[in-house]
């Protein structure tokens, strides 16, 4: 047990060297990639969210954790890859049309990594058909949409529109978030959720999937 706890401290500390070797010896003393992922990384970034919640730990803690995180898993993808490792639930996400704004974005996007979620990240300034392209190219289960100016949230709603007009939008969960965006704005133009921050994104993707995903 003690190579998984290093690896759990490291993450949680934000020690990006120690996740990879805590990853690395663990790899070479026989543990599976998927049981390293699972009681390591998930683990601590699960950690990570509770502390976040408890107002213990803010968003530099969680930038660097979840990039400790990143660090571990990076030496786990290709191993994940090849051992095809069931996801829990592939996601969409990008920041709308006409916002560069990428480090809440990002944040969800490492923190649903490390849940255990597998990403496609579209970046900022995302258009409405490259949202619908993906939908097509990806078929994922949902769709995370980041807008950080009031002038770009009506961006989310020509995206959801988007998806419509491609009958697409019956398939896949659309969930927004950013500074500006509010529980209100979502239902008004019919998203399925809202989350205020990247714990609660990670929380909220985990309810609209379901458990019953595998792939």
């Amino acid at each position: 047990m003690g190579q998984i706890e290093t690896i759990f401290n490291a993450v949680i500390e934000g020690d990006a060297a120690g996740a990879k070797s805590g990853v690395q010896a663990a790899l070479s003393a026989g543990m599976s990639a998927e049981a390293i992922l699972k009681q390591g990384l998930i683990a601590a970034m699960d950690e990570v969210g509770s502390r976040f919640e408890a107002g213990e730990f803010y968003v530099p803690e969680m930038l660097i954790a979840a990039r400790a995180m990143q660090a571990g898993l990076n030496l786990l993808k290709p191993l994940l890859a090849s051992q095809n490792s069931a996801s829990a639930g592939r996601v969409v996400i990008g920041t709308v049309k006409g916002d560069m704004h990428d480090i809440g974005k990002n944040l969800v996007a490492m923190m649903l990594e490390g849940a255990g979620f597998e990403i496609v990240d579209l970046g900022t300034d995302t258009a409405p058909e490259k949202f619908v392209q993906a939908v097509q190219a990806h078929a994922p289960q949902v769709i995370a949409m980041s807008a950080l100016l009031t002038t770009t949230m009506p961006n989310m709603q020509v995206t959801i529109d988007a998806l419509q007009a491609a009958g697409l939008r019956q398939h896949v969960k659309v969930i927004v978030g950013g500074a500006p965006v509010t529980e209100g704005f979502a239902k008004q133009i019919g998203a399925d959720g809202y989350s205020a921050d990247a714990g609660s994104a990670v929380r909220l993707t985990k309810s609209l999937i379901g458990t019953n995903y595998s792939s």
